[in-house]
């Protein structure tokens, strides 16, 4: 995995974390620092997926620091996250962080949920559609048959 796609990840953890830092005490609502929020966790998330990843050459399987940096830069988009989460619960109301982090995780679920259902749909959709075609297919075969009888016996009257 290249490094620069490792750097990505904590670089858009620590954007974030210094725009968030900024910007917390002249924020009027969360609303304000939600892009920042959300790259923030963007960042983490993939610095989690590419310390997770799995397929990765055997060079980079053995090299000690490929290792180092991905697990620091887990532990230090661990740590940025828990400092912003604590200064928007000091900000905004001791729960905010959490309402954030539930809602954040109800959409995400709603949308799996979606996406599953049009899979379904599509599925089923394409099952109708082949039923359709088979059930063509077997009159017209049967049209057919029918001709050829109705010739052959034409014929050898």
């Amino acid at each position: 995995m290249p490094v620069a796609e490792i750097l990505a990840g904590i670089a858009l953890v620590k954007s974030s974390v210094d725009f968030i830092k900024s910007n917390i005490d002249t924020c009027k609502d969360i609303g304000e620092i939600g892009s920042a929020i959300d790259g923030l966790l963007r960042g983490k998330d993939e610095v989690e997926k590419r310390a997770n990843k799995r397929g990765m050459g055997v060079a980079e399987q053995f090299d000690t620091a490929h290792i180092a940096r991905e697990a620091i830069d887990a532990r230090l988009a661990a740590e940025q996250l828990q400092e912003i989460s604590n200064m928007i619960n000091l900000r905004f109301g001791p729960n905010t962080w959490r309402e954030i982090m539930e809602e954040r995780a109800r959409r995400i679920q709603e949308h799996k949920q979606a996406q599953k259902q049009a899979r379904i749909k599509a599925r089923k959709e394409s099952a109708e559609l082949w039923s359709d075609i088979k059930a063509i297919l077997l009159v017209i075969g049967a049209i057919m048959v029918a001709f050829a009888g109705v010739g052959a016996a034409i014929y050898y009257s």
